[in-house]
């Protein structure tokens, strides 16, 4: 077996398969090796089904020999974020009130990637219900940071970050509402798009209206991603928000011309909490970029005040999402999203209708701002990665945090303007640790801020401390059992609706 095989990128593995080099079987055989060899350090893997898998890849390697038509994804595993519905795979949402869930069906996304040729190889690990930015929950334990395993790894889509970081899967899914696909990418040196609401159908929002939760991509390089999501984009009727798209136009990439671009430039959004190690790493990232730019200047929003519209919009959410069962049965809820049930019992309709006006404020602020600019950049995270044990960061830069989610304000400011944002890996900070650099885009401008995404990433991979750092992966063949060690109700295994009947849990 070749060993080496899943730390290709998944354009070069797509390749590969297309021209018959490599077989389907023989890269998931990599992927699962991989993943029982890695997964013990960092847990970034739950549920996995690897007997359906070996199946799918072996008639994925006979539609090749046949000649057949393939698509976009054809052939390459894929690891899906546990928030996310897969039919016939155990899918716990991190909740002990779900722990035996096997849904019939696949969420839209998740379908719509098997269309594609994708093979669901495993689910990934998510915070409780998806709520917080540390994933961590009772019936998976803790995901950790590969970088190193004492600090945490980011979330809501944690597990899919650390997976992809370890080469365990060439693609992963994620979502977003205040952060949740750009934060761990940031954390783990990879990439997370959050795209424009409606490009991904959703089928699963409970508010189907609403524009704050996104699905969205994830992978090692904007090629990736970009690749991802053409796979990904496209109407469907359970979503009212989502539309028709071309999807030749997310891949392959156009080249952007660096110094063309117009670019703006916030450490904070003018309101934001931030430690001063990040806003020096920042600053020193801005520096770098700016010679190879049209211009690169300060952009001032103003923005007034973002947290409490996004503490209603994201209790509003909540009580759609949790209300009955924060009534049922509160105690199968996490501290988390009880917190968030809590805000919500203070709102009012007037609160409601307020917010809903600031957030189109908000909206009109960014839309005039890329009047004038092309790309705004500005930090993911306000500090770096802390202790998994940590359920949040309490306090940064000498100041506490209102809430769990307070310290996520640097990109629930941009969820609030429903601009597209990714999260680019550009070298490490001080204390060695990788650094996202949030790129934000024009509203409906994925296909552009891709392109620009790209472009920049290529400039850092030249430029020594910029490019995308890596794990020590030796140092990651030493299992982790205290990663487990909050799992207070484990899935049942022995195939009566648990982790069972070709499934296993890891």
């Amino acid at each position: 077996m070749n060993t080496s095989l899943p730390e290709k990128s998944a354009v070069e593995l797509r390749r590969l398969i297309g021209s018959r080099q490599l077989s389907p079987v023989e890269l998931l055989d990599a992927c699962i090796a991989r993943i029982e060899a890695l997964n013990p350090a960092v847990n970034a893997i739950c549920a996995t089904d690897f007997t359906r898998a070996r199946e799918t890849a072996r008639q994925a390697e006979a539609q090749v020999m046949r000649g057949e038509r393939l698509g976009p994804l054809h052939g390459l595993p894929l690891g899906v974020k546990d928030l996310q519905d897969t039919a016939g795979l155990l899918t716990t949402y991190g909740n002990v009130r779900l722990r035996g869930n096997v849904p019939a069906n696949d969420n839209a996304l998740v379908a719509r990637l098997r269309a594609a040729g994708a093979i669901v190889t495993a689910k990934t690990n998510v915070p409780d219900m998806g709520a917080g930015a540390n994933t961590r929950n009772p019936v998976w334990g803790a995901t950790s940071n590969p970088f190193n395993p004492a600090l945490n790894a980011g979330g809501s889509s944690g597990g899919s970050a650390a997976a992809l970081a370890t080469d365990m899967l060439p693609l992963c899914t994620g979502s977003d509402t205040g952060g949740s696909l750009r934060i761990p990418a940031a954390l783990c040196g990879v990439v997370g798009l959050r795209p424009s609401p409606g490009l991904v159908a959703n089928d699963a929002r409970p508010l189907g209206w609403s524009v704050i939760s996104v699905l969205g991509p994830m992978g090692r390089s904007v090629a990736d991603t970009a690749l991802m999501l053409a796979a990904s984009v496209g109407p469907d009727a359970r979503d009212p928000l989502s539309y028709p798209v071309d999807a030749s136009t997310f891949w392959p990439l156009k080249e952007v011309d660096l110094s063309s671009l117009r670019v703006g430039t916030t450490e904070d959004f003018g309101l934001c909490i931030v430690d001063p190690e990040i806003r020096r790493v920042f600053r020193q990232r801005v520096e770098a970029i700016r010679p190879l730019v049209a211009s690169c200047e300060p952009v001032d929003l103003q923005l007034g005040d973002a947290d409490r519209t996004f503490d209603i919009l994201r209790a509003e959410s909540f009580v759609a999402a949790f209300g009955d069962t924060y009534r049922n049965a509160p105690d199968t809820l996490g501290p988390n999203v009880r917190a968030n049930m809590e805000i919500a019992a203070a709102i009012t309709l007037a609160d409601r209708a307020w917010a809903h006006l600031e957030q189109t404020r908000v909206a009109r602020r960014f839309a005039k701002a890329f009047e004038q600019y092309d790309l705004i950049l500005a930090p993911v995270t306000p500090v770096t990665p802390f202790s998994w044990t940590e359920l949040y960061a309490g306090q940064i830069d000498g100041q506490a945090m209102r809430n769990y989610y307070h310290w996520l304000g640097l990109t629930y400011v941009v969820t609030l303007a429903t601009n597209p944002a990714l999260s680019l890996p550009c070298g490490s900070d001080e204390h060695g640790m990788p650094f996202g650099l949030q790129l934000i885009g024009r509203l409906h401008g994925d296909t552009q801020l891709l392109a620009a995404a790209q472009a920049l990433e290529q400039a850092c991979q030249s430029t020594p401390g910029l490019c995308r750092p890596k794990p020590d992966i030796d140092a990651l063949r030493v299992a982790r059992p205290e990663l487990k060690s909050i799992v207070t109700h484990p899935p049942q295994t022995d195939g009566s609706g648990g982790a069972g009947d070709g499934m296993t849990a890891v």
